[in-house]
This record gives C-alpha cells, structure tokens and sequence, in this order.
C-alpha cells in the first residue's frame, strides 16, 4: 500500500560508509587509509504522488509541504596500522590531544548552553495553530494519551511506522509499546481485543488502515461491540474509538476510497461522527475517546492535508452538533466529511453568479443534530443533501425524508440529493466521474431554484 501525499515528500538521509573490519584490515597487513572512505552527500529523495493534477479537490487548498530527516552514522570503527612507527605515534598522539581539546571545548559549550536555556523560560505554546488534519488528529490523540493511562491506540502499523497516514507518528516512542499496539492484519481480532479491552476498563482506540477494510470486522462491530451495552442491561460499558479513513479524492484503488457510513449508521449502538476540518478533529478525537459508548470515527481523507487553524483552548461546539458554516438566503446545503469542502467552494462559485448558499456541516451522522437544518430550510425555503456515498438506501436519503417531514411548509422545492452513483468505487481514473464535485451541486441549486 503506497504512502499517499498531496505533494512531493522529501527525505533526507545522509549515508556514511562505514570502515572496514579491523579482521580484514589485519589479513591483508595493509594499514586503513581513511582518505579512501567514500563520504556520500545528502541524498534528497523525491517521491511523487502519481498524477498528482487529478488529485486537486479545489484551487484554494492549502498547500503542505512533508519533510523528514533520518541521519544514519556509523560507528567509528579502530583500526591498527601495520607499521607502527615513531611519526605515527606522534601523529595519533597529536590528534587525541585535538579531539581531547575539542571535546573540552564541546562540554564547556553544552554547559554554558544548559545554563542559558534554564536562565530563560520556555515559549508558551500558541493557543491557535494552523495545522493539517493529521497532525490535528496526532495531536489530539497525544492529549487523550497523556491526560489517561486507561486509553491505548492499537492498529496494523500505527507503531514505529505511525500508521498509513501518519496519524500515530511519534505516539509509540512517547508512550512506549503497551500503549500504541502493532496488531497483526486481522480486522476482526483487532476489534475483538479492543471489546475485551472495553471490558476491562481500558479506553481502546481502533485504527482500520482504509475504509474497505473495516468489512472483515463488520460482524464484531455490528453484532457484538453495538449491542453489549443493551446486552448487560447498562450495567457495562464499551467505549471503543474505531478511526476509519472515508471516501475519495486520493486516486487510490478498491477497497480504499469508499464512504460506508450508512452501515453504521443504520446500527443502533453506535455513535457516528466525521470531522470535516484540523479544529474538529483535533477536539471530536477527544470527545469521542472520553464518550462511554462506541463510536465511529470517519477521518476524509481527501481534507489530511489541507492546513486549517485549530483552536487549543476552547472548543464550542459538542460532539453531536450541526453548525452552519457558511450562511445564505436562497438554498441550504447539507454536506459531511470532505463534502463539506465542495458544498463551500460550490458556493464560492454560486456568490460570484450572485446567487446565495448557505452551507451546514453535519458533524455527526448518528445522531444527527436537525436544529441548524431545519432552521436554515426554513429561512431558505429549499435543501440539497452533498454526499460521497451512493444516494439509494444512505444517510442523505434519511436526512431529505426527516426534512420533509419537519420542515414541510417551508419547502419551495423537493429535497434534493447529490452523491455518489449506485455502482462499486471504480478505478481511479475514473473517480472523478463518480464523486460529486462543486458543478454536480450547483446543478442540483438551479433545480431546486426553478420550482
């Protein structure tokens, strides 16, 4: 499985050949000339995500630059010259004497250094930070590690590699491997262990490296984790997190760009939520680790990159609430996970035609918070539901039925849906055609506008 990035990557690594054994060095009794080492400089890797232009969901995302350094050296090896003369004893003792003196001069460095920096304090780090989702939802988790010894991340690769994606990066060093657990690629006993974890006492938090994956532990979620609760009469909790990349956008293959969120949705017991920006997945991780039920954790993977500010101070908005993030007068839009980022630019666009969109994201799939929608429909009059997921049988559809319902006499229009096409995810050139874009649902408007 390839490490996906919305730019070039750039590692670099310095080489340093290492010297040859001292056994070697003895058997051909010829003494080690250290100008022979061949030093190789700084290698700067380029790797290129495949076509990267089909990959650009709009013009104005923000660009994020990966960087990442590995310094490889050799141990200094000793070697033992054959001819062991007067002017190479002098030479050797000239150069001890030198790195003696360096090494003073270093030490007396470091302690001035150490000095200086206990002298002044630290910089406090800043409330608002303009992060990408990744390192919001990193972060996040870091917090929930630290403020609760009871929560463990568990996962294929979220160890030392720090998951596909690279939102475990660094948690494993920093909290050590009974914390942040390299499980074998089996779904099902992943999720198994995290329920019997639950159990315990213990706050399990569940990586599924793609969206396709989950199915092979469809039965322990559905059958077995959503319903144990109920089963105990109350009396136990499962506060199990499974974190599950969502939908397209990133020229994947099958089985790694699907948006299964209907499934889950549809279970009673579970607790669905998807955030569509750095802030809400910084502080919904946390909530949804601190919830004492399960919950299913949508990540859009087509919004890791973008940068976004994120707030480490105070977060308004609870778990399971809708919010309107771009007000309008003519037509609502209701959109999710990296949806919510084509219904804004859809209108960006529509503004310019002078037209007004007012777009709410819903946050939380299970439950889903009506009281932002239903007052927008009722000022706007019309409602168009943006979703990466086929239309027939899907979360949109449960949101237009529930509308209609709530909000009858103020419709000017029928409920209208935009989503995926009710066949499989296809091959990635293809995605393109099959995910809605901004012209999908500014056609969708003109509809909805023409009653």
């Amino acid at each position: 499985m390839s490490d996906v990035r919305s730019e070039a990557e750039y590692v670099e690594a310095e080489l340093v050949d290492g010297r040859p054994e001292e056994h070697d060095a003895a058997t051909d009794g010829e003494s080690f000339d250290s100008t022979s080492l061949d030093t190789q400089a700084i290698d700067v890797v380029e790797i290129i995500e495949s076509d990267p232009e089909a990959r650009v969901l709009e013009e104005h995302v923000a660009e994020q630059e990966w960087t990442r350094e590995f310094v490889i050296e050799d141990e200094t090896a000793q070697t033992v010259a054959a001819d062991g003369g007067e002017a190479a004893i002098a030479h050797d003792d000239a150069q001890a004497s030198a790195e003696v003196g360096e090494a003073a001069a270093s030490a007396e460095h470091a302690k001035v250094a150490g000095a200086e920096a206990q002298q002044a304090p630290a910089a406090p780090e800043p409330r608002i930070q303009s992060l990408p989702m990744v390192k919001a939802l990193n972060a996040g988790l870091r917090r929930a590690l630290a403020e609760d010894d009871r929560v463990l991340i568990m996962g294929e690769d979220v160890g030392p590699l720090g998951g596909v994606f690279r939102v475990t990066e660094g948690l494993q060093q920093e909290f050590g491997p009974q914390r942040v657990l390299d499980t074998p690629l089996a779904e099902a006993g992943i999720i198994g262990s995290a329920i019997g974890l639950a159990m315990r006492g213990y706050r399990p938090v569940v990586e599924i490296q793609f969206n396709g994956f989950v199915f092979p532990g469809f039965d322990q979620i559905t059958t077995q984790l959503a319903k144990m609760t109920n089963r105990h009469g109350g009396r136990m909790r499962f506060p199990v997190v499974i974190r599950i990349p969502h939908g397209g956008h990133i020229g994947a293959v099958e089985h790694h760009q699907e948006a299964p969120e209907a499934y889950f949705a549809h279970t009673a017991g579970l607790r669905v939520v998807a955030p569509s920006t750095p802030h809400d997945a910084y502080w919904m991780i946390q909530e949804a680790i601190r919830s004492d039920d399960p919950v299913v954790f949508f990540e859009p993977m087509s919004r890791y990159w973008p940068k976004g500010e994120v707030d480490l101070v105070d977060n308004p908005t609870p778990l399971h609430a809708s919010r309107v993030v771009r007000t309008g007068t003519d037509a609502t839009v209701v959109a999710w996970a990296g949806m919510v980022s084509v219904a804004l630019r859809a209108a960006e666009i529509a503004a310019e035609e002078g037209r007004s969109i007012e777009v709410v994201d819903l946050r939380s799939i299970s439950p889903v918070d009506y009281g932002p929608i239903v007052a927008s429909v009722q000022k706007t009059g019309r409602l168009i539901v943006a979703q990466e997921a086929p239309g027939n049988v899907s979360v949109g559809s449960e949101i237009a039925a529930t509308i209609a319902e709530k909000a009858f006499y103020s419709l000017e229009s029928p409920v209208l849906r935009v989503a995926g096409f009710d066949v499989p995810f296809p091959p990635a050139k293809l995605e393109e055609l099959y995910l809605p874009d901004a012209d999908r649902i500014l056609e969708a408007v003109d509809r909805a506008l023409a009653y």
